[in-house]
């Protein structure tokens, strides 16, 4: 047992010099293989050598033999995409960004949901210097109007630090053409206002958006007299109350709220939690890449079988890429199957990314892959 320990390490170095020695030899096969007009990464081959692997070693050791190879698999891949050739379609429209890249504008038409007061009025702000804004009454109307060329640019939200991630804005992703180009954080504050004249004790009902409903669960729960009502819009329902003459209802929207519509503020301070920021995501029909940019994003639909998801992650592990993101969609009529969209850190000139995106964008076993964008 003395021994032992350094006949573990005697392995270990064995294993360095014939992983080293392994990959060298990958390579000189990639490139025969590229001469002679095949791809470079033998699929078929790989998932056969994974297969013995596991069936090698047998029994309980089986599955970590699969985890093994996999693991060189992915570097391996990773290695060879620098001298794959030619790039896939995704890439020739990505490159050609890259390539025109040039500041973000400062002035636009953008389209918002929504109507003054909102909280994406103020990411638009934030986003653009000089915005010149037209209000659409929900998400998809935003989608279409830039899908259409109405407007170059639309905000939408996208998370929330409380409430999560907007559903509906993600399930709409993989419905419209568009490309993310900038994406924002706009703190949130959320106040109950109502009528000139009405009183906290006199309201009945309370209407929003139901994420601000929910970023509001542990005030509406101490007044449980008032009955949440769920609203396209928290500046939409702070509007309306104003047109009305209901000293019963009261909405949660922003303090901006109050001035533009002459209501008062009932109560402030009502969200679960002082730090609650909403990220906003800008969207345009054109792909555009600025020097800036630190991000991407890219939406993918996966095989229903075991290990799909973590193949995919494990890519991006290989070159060590941050996943910021990650979220699941099910796709409708497909029982159990899902969407997923990936964020992650990285730089439009990172090499490793865009071969990775590259494979991504050109893999068989990807049964959807569409690239969301890179932006700051």
């Amino acid at each position: 047992m003395e021994n032992s320990p350094n006949e573990i390490r005697t392995i270990d170095g064995e294993i360095a010099r014939l992983f080293k020695k392994r990959m060298e030899l990958s390579e000189t096969v990639a490139r025969e293989r590229l001469a002679r007009g095949e791809a470079a990464i033998d699929l078929e081959g790989e998932r056969d050598t994974i297969a013995k692997a596991a069936e090698t070693v047998g029994g309980d050791l089986a599955r970590d033999a699969k985890i093994l190879f996999t693991t060189i698999f992915n570097a391996e891949k990773a290695r060879l995409r620098r001298i794959s050739g030619k790039p896939s379609p995704a890439m020739a429209t990505i490159g050609k960004a890259i390539s025109g890249m040039k500041p973000f504008p400062q002035k636009a038409i953008v389209a918002c949901p929504g109507t003054d007061g909102s909280y994406a009025q103020r990411a638009a702000s934030e986003i653009f210097e000089i915005p010149t804004i037209l209000f659409f009454s929900n998400f998809e109307s935003v989608f279409g109007a830039v899908e259409k060329g109405l407007c170059p640019y639309g905000i939408l939200p996208i998370e929330n630090s409380a409430a999560g991630s907007v559903a509906q804005v993600y399930d709409l992703m993989s419905r419209h053409r568009f490309h993310i180009v900038r994406s924002a954080r706009v703190k949130i504050d959320h106040v109950l206002l109502g009528r000139r004249g009405a009183k906290l004790a006199d309201i009945r009902e309370v209407e929003s958006h139901p994420h601000a409903l929910t970023q509001c669960g542990t005030f509406l729960k101490a007044h449980p007299g008032l009955k949440p009502i769920p609203g396209e819009n928290t500046a939409v329902a702070a509007k309306r109350l104003a047109e009305s003459g209901a000293l019963d209802r009261a909405v949660i929207a922003s303090r901006a709220c109050a001035e533009l519509y002459g209501l008062d503020i009932l109560a402030e301070q009502i969200a679960d939690t002082t730090y609650n920021y909403t990220r906003f995501i800008c969207i345009s029909r054109e792909m555009a890449i600025t020097p800036d940019a630190n991000r991407f994003s890219v939406l993918l639909s996966l095989p229903h079988k075991p290990g799909a998801l973590n193949g995919i992650i494990a890519k991006f592990a290989a070159i060590g890429v941050n996943l910021t993101k990650l979220e699941s969609r099910p796709i409708p009529g497909m029982d159990f199957e899902f969407r997923f969209i990936f964020e992650f850190e990285a730089s439009p000139t990172n090499k490793d990314v865009l071969a990775l995106i590259s494979e991504l964008s050109d893999n068989p076993e990807i049964e959807h892959f569409t690239f969301l964008g890179a932006y700051s």
